[in-house]
C-alpha cells in the first residue's frame, strides 16, 4: 500500500487530504511543519509527498531544497500561489508537480496516480541498471551516478534521463518527451520541457561534456 506524506499546517485542509487518501486506500503520514516533515522522511518510507509552502519553521521551499539534496521521492506542491513564475521556480527547484488551492480532490488523486505509475514503471523494468558511457541509472533504487559522483534528480528528470538512455540514438520531440514522462496530451509545453532539459544538462555536465544534444527543429537525443 502506497504511503502519502502530507505536510500541511492548515488543519482543515490537512484533514480533508488525509481522509481522501485513506478512503482511497492509501496509508498516510502527517506533518504540520517542514521540520516535522523532514523528521518523518528520515525515519519512514514515503512514496509521494504532498507539500504546502506556507509552513511554520522550515517552510516549503526550504523543505524542497533539503529533500532534493538527499532523495528523489516525488513531491507534489499544493499552494495558493498561482502565478506562472512561482510554479516554474518550484519545478526548477525540484518539485515534480504543482496543484493550486482550492483544488479538486479527484485531480489530486489523478496526479498522485501519475507519480506512482512512474515509480512502478521503473520497478517493473527487467533491468535494474542502465549504463551509457560513464552514467549509470539504477531503476530499483532510483540512484544516478556520473562516474563515481551521485546525482540528485527530480522524478521528472529521472524519467527523462531514463527515456533518453534507453534510446540513445533516437531523437525525441518535445511532445514525445512530455507524453512519455507526464502521461498527458502535449499542449504547447515547450517551456516546461526546455526547463527540465536545461536542469538535467547542468547536473550531467562533466568537463564540458554535453550528453543531451539538441536536434534543431525536432527535439533532443542522447549523444
Amino acid at each position: 500500500m502506497a504511503v502519502i506524506l502530507i505536510i500541511e499546517d492548515d488543519t482543515a485542509v490537512h484533514s480533508l487530504i488525509k481522509e481522501t487518501m485513506e478512503i482511497n486506500g492509501f496509508n498516510t503520514l502527517s506533518a504540520y511543519s517542514g521540520t516535522e516533515g523532514k523528521m518523518l522522511v528520515e525515519n519512514n518510507q514515503a512514496d509521494v509527498i504532498l507539500l504546502d509552502l506556507m509552513l511554520p519553521g522550515m517552510n516549503g521551499e526550504e523543505f524542497l531544497q533539503h529533500i532534493r539534496s538527499t532523495s528523489s521521492i516525488p513531491v507534489i506542491v499544493i499552494s495558493a500561489k498561482i502565478d506562472q513564475p512561482s510554479k516554474l521556480q518550484l519545478l526548477t527547484n525540484g518539485a515534480d508537480d504543482y496543484i493550486t488551492k482550492p483544488f479538486d480532490v479527484k485531480e489530486l488523486l489523478a496526479r498522485i496516480d501519475i507519480q506512482l505509475r512512474h515509480a512502478a514503471k521503473g520497478t517493473a523494468e527487467h533491468r535494474q541498471e542502465i549504463h551509457y558511457k560513464n552514467i549509470s541509472l539504477n531503476l530499483d533504487t532510483r540512484e544516478v551516478k556520473l562516474s563515481d559522483r551521485a546525482l540528485h534528480l527530480t522524478g521528472r528528470e529521472f524519467a527523462i534521463l531514463q527515456l533518453l538512455m534507453e534510446n540513445p540514438q533516437k531523437v525525441f520531440s518535445r511532445a514525445n518527451i512530455y507524453e512519455s514522462v507526464w502521461n498527458e496530451p502535449f499542449f504547447d509545453n515547450d517551456k516546461t520541457i526546455n526547463m527540465h532539459i536545461s536542469n538535467l544538462r547542468n547536473k550531467l555536465n562533466s568537463n564540458g561534456t554535453n550528453y543531451i544534444k539538441t536536434v534543431w527543429g525536432i527535439g533532443f537525443k542522447f549523444d
